[in-house]
């Protein structure tokens, strides 16, 4: 069970570092990253997949990095 979480908080973090090319690749990235935060925390995957679109999106739109 320990691998699976250590696996999980690797994915989260993997996802919050992409940045997707259009606005819907963007939100799916950090719709995904959230969800997996969510489900490594306890919490509801769902809010968590809400605030992690929400905020791919918003870093991706204000960096000069990102598309």
């Amino acid at each position: 069970m320990r691998i699976f979480k250590l696996f999980l908080v690797a994915a989260t973090c993997a996802g919050l570092t992409a940045c997707g090319d259009t606005l819907g690749e963007q939100a799916l990235l950090g719709g995904g990253a959230g969800a997996l935060g969510a489900a490594v925390l306890s919490a509801d995957p769902f809010v968590g997949a809400a605030v992690g679109a929400a905020g791919n999106v918003l870093f991706c739109k204000t960096q000069r990095n990102c598309y």
